[in-house]
């Protein structure tokens, strides 16, 4: 992740986002954006905006802003405490919320960061 100042107070926190997730995005159906509580997260504020570029193609990017920061141990708490919809995978079994993560994150890396829930608002 890389970041930039805009005006004064407003950062810009550069992030990837898989396709399918930056047209939830886009099409209002993702709220919620899921990330480990690393050393680059810690630095986002409510209020900040966040520019995601489309991965693997870096062809498309959006900018959201951030309404909420919600920090948990695991991905398992964050989503008992959030709403599948959220995310846009209503309908999905824990397991299945948990095992995707797992394809992008590992356990290990949940254990050492924890996990960061971002609200966001396009």
């Amino acid at each position: 992740m890389s970041k930039y100042k805009v005006g004064v107070n407003n950062i810009v926190h550069k992030m990837g986002l898989y396709g399918e997730y930056f047209k939830a995005i886009i099409e209002g159906k993702k709220t919620v954006e899921v990330r480990l509580n690393d050393e680059d997260r810690r630095e986002i504020k409510v209020g900040d905006t966040i520019e995601f570029v489309s991965v693997p193609e870096q062809n498309e990017t959006l900018k959201v802003q951030v309404s909420d920061l919600r920090k948990y141990d695991t991905f398992e708490e964050m989503y008992e405490n959030i709403p599948f919809q959220d995310f846009d995978c209503e309908g999905w079994s824990m397991k299945e919320m948990v095992e995707g993560t797992y394809e992008i994150y590992t356990p290990e890396q949940e254990k050492q960061w924890g996990t960061l829930a971002i609200t966001i608002k396009y």
